[in-house]
C-alpha cells in the first residue's frame, strides 16, 4: 500500500488537473482542482517547517559536537532565528526588520552574486578556449554582445551596438526558443510518466 497509495492519489490529481486546464467542468474546477490545491499548500508548508527542523538539527549537532567550523553553523542559525522572530513579534514595517533587511540581507545577496560573477568568468575562460571552428564562432560573438552592451565597445566602434544587437535578435531568440521548447517537451514527458506511474522516484521507487 505504501507504494501504490501515492501512485493513485498522483494520478487521480494529475488527470484532474489536466482536464480542468482544457475542459472547464464547473464543480470540478471550483471544488476538487481548489481543494487539491488548497492541500497543495499546505503540504508545501509543513515541508518548509520540516527543512527548517532538519537545518536546525544538522547544525545543532554541528556546534554541540564542535565540528570543524561550528561557528559558521551558530552563526546561521542566530540569523536564521534573528530574520524569523523580528517579523513575527514586531511587523515587516518595523525599522529593526527594515535595518536587517537592507543592511544585512541586501548586503549579503549582493556579495554572493559577486562571489558567483567569478565563477561564470572562470566557466566562460575554459568554454571559450578555441579549439574548434564552433568555439571560435561562440568567442567572436561573445566578444561583440560583451562590447556591445558596454559604452566603451561603441567608443572602440559604433558598429558594436548593432551588431550585438542584432546577435541577439535573431540567433539568441531563435536559440531560447528552441531551448524553451526542448524544456516543454522535457517537463510534459516528466509530467506524464510521473502520472502513470512510469516514474516514482518522487517517493523513492525506481
Amino acid at each position: 500500500m505504501r507504494r501504490e497509495v501515492p501512485i493513485v492519489v498522483t494520478f487521480v490529481s494529475g488527470i484532474l488537473f489536466l482536464l480542468d486546464y482544457f475542459i472547464k467542468i464547473p464543480y470540478v474546477s471550483e471544488n476538487v482542482v481548489g481543494q487539491f490545491l488548497d492541500w497543495a499548500i499546505i503540504v508545501a508548508a509543513f515541508a518548509l517547517i520540516l527543512g527548517a527542523a532538519n537545518i536546525f538539527r544538522i547544525h545543532i549537532y554541528k556546534i554541540v559536537k564542535g565540528k570543524k567550523e561550528w561557528w559558521n553553523s551558530l552563526i546561521l542559525l542566530v540569523a536564521m532565528l534573528v530574520m524569523a522572530v523580528v517579523p513575527i513579534i514586531w511587523t515587516q514595517q518595523n525599522a529593526v526588520y527594515t535595518f536587517l533587511f537592507k543592511n544585512i540581507f541586501e548586503n549579503l545577496n549582493g556579495t554572493m552574486f559577486a562571489l558567483l560573477a567569478f565563477y561564470i568568468a572562470s566557466a566562460a575562460y575554459r568554454a571559450f578556449r578555441v579549439r574548434t571552428k564552433e568555439a571560435a564562432v561562440l568567442l567572436v560573438s561573445a566578444v561583440v554582445v560583451m562590447l556591445g552592451a558596454t559604452p566603451i565597445g561603441a567608443k572602440i566602434w559604433s558598429g558594436f551596438p548593432e551588431y550585438s544587437g542584432w546577435l541577439q535578435t535573431i540567433f539568441t531568440t531563435a536559440g531560447m526558443r528552441g531551448i524553451m521548447i526542448g524544456a516543454s517537451l522535457g517537463a510534459i514527458v516528466t509530467a506524464l510518466r510521473t502520472i502513470f506511474g512510469i516514474d516514482r522516484s518522487y517517493f523513492g521507487g525506481q
